[in-house]
């Protein structure tokens, strides 16, 4: 069974920012990094399946906005290399929550510097420019109301509603030292912001390709055929109801039910698997500023 595992878990670890193999998440000992283990943030992102759903509705959520879809769709890859696009993304939210203090920070002004040069003209007319605030504060609720709306749904809809606003909160910090602003910090102020950003939004031919590429996205192993599919479906589940009617994607609820129930069918066999991911290495790494040096006493008194 440990070899299962062991098998399982390096297929999952290939399609998530752990095959970039570029952040070291098991040093320097005792670092907390941006958030620490204490913190919301670590909870809600420790989780892959969820963080694996509600990443995929983040990225349907967020192409709703055109200005923001033309950066990705004239400065990325993603149309043939969707899954690199979403290692990008898994990396990013990896490490700037569970890697140290210093990789966080040195990731974070590397995506600056990525954004600086993400420049251009939308279809419409409009300049755009991935550095510019208000948009930045687009992507980042966008992304993050999808993980909070993913860990409810699969992993504990009991998180009360203050730890809920304190999530909101500490994430800002990533968005804020990304360059946003006006960055919502509570669950109402990002239900108003979402509200007040509709109009801004609009699904064309370009935003159904990226649907289109998402949906059929091939998986990079046969064995996670079933996986990739299900957490499409269940992205766009996660989307606002309004998101999806805009999109042509409402689900019925038999449907809604019947993708729930597939991932939550595949939730005890990913949770069984990964034992080695950026949140698991980042406990061990704290903890190893607390560890007894070997020949002393436990300080508890336990063996």
């Amino acid at each position: 069974m440990e070899a299962i595992r062991r098998r399982i878990e390096r297929q999952i670890m290939g399609v998530t920012g752990m095959a970039l193999g570029d952040i070291d998440y098991d040093r320097p000992p005792g670092d907390p990094g941006l958030f620490g283990p204490q913190s919301v943030c670590w909870r809600v992102h420790s989780d892959f399946t969820s963080m694996l759903c509600g990443g995929i509705g983040a990225l349907m959520l967020q192409m709703l906005h055109p200005l923001a879809l033309a950066g990705v769709w004239d400065h990325s890859s993603f149309r043939d290399d969707m899954l690199g696009r979403l290692r990008r993304t898994s990396q990013f939210i990896a490490a700037t929550t569970f890697a140290s203090t210093a990789d966080a920070e040195r990731l974070i002004e590397r995506v600056r510097r990525i954004h600086d040069e993400v420049v251009g003209v939308a279809p419409d007319g409009r300049p755009y420019a991935a550095n510019d605030p208000a948009l930045l504060t687009w992507v980042h609720v966008a992304e993050v109301s999808r993980f909070l709306a993913a860990h409810l749904r699969y992993r504990n809809p009991d998180l009360s509603l203050a730890d809920q606003d304190r999530y909101y909160a500490e994430v800002a910090r990533v968005a804020e030292a990304l360059g946003a602003r006006d960055v919502p910090r509570c669950r109402d102020e990002v239900a108003d912001y979402l509200d007040a950003m509709r109009p801004c939004l609009c699904y064309d031919v370009r935003t159904a390709e990226v649907f289109r590429l998402l949906l059929h996205a091939e998986a990079p192993h046969p064995m996670l055929r079933p996986v990739v599919a299900m957490t499409m479906r269940a992205g766009i589940d996660l989307l606002p109801v309004w998101a999806a009617e805009m999109a042509g994607r409402d689900m019925p609820s038999w449907q809604r039910r019947s993708v729930r129930a597939g991932v939550r069918r595949l939730v005890p066999v990913l949770r069984w698997s990964v034992r080695n991911g950026a949140s698991q290495r980042a406990r061990r790494r704290v903890a190893a500023a607390t560890t007894p040096e070997a020949g002393s006493p436990p300080v508890d008194g336990r063996t």
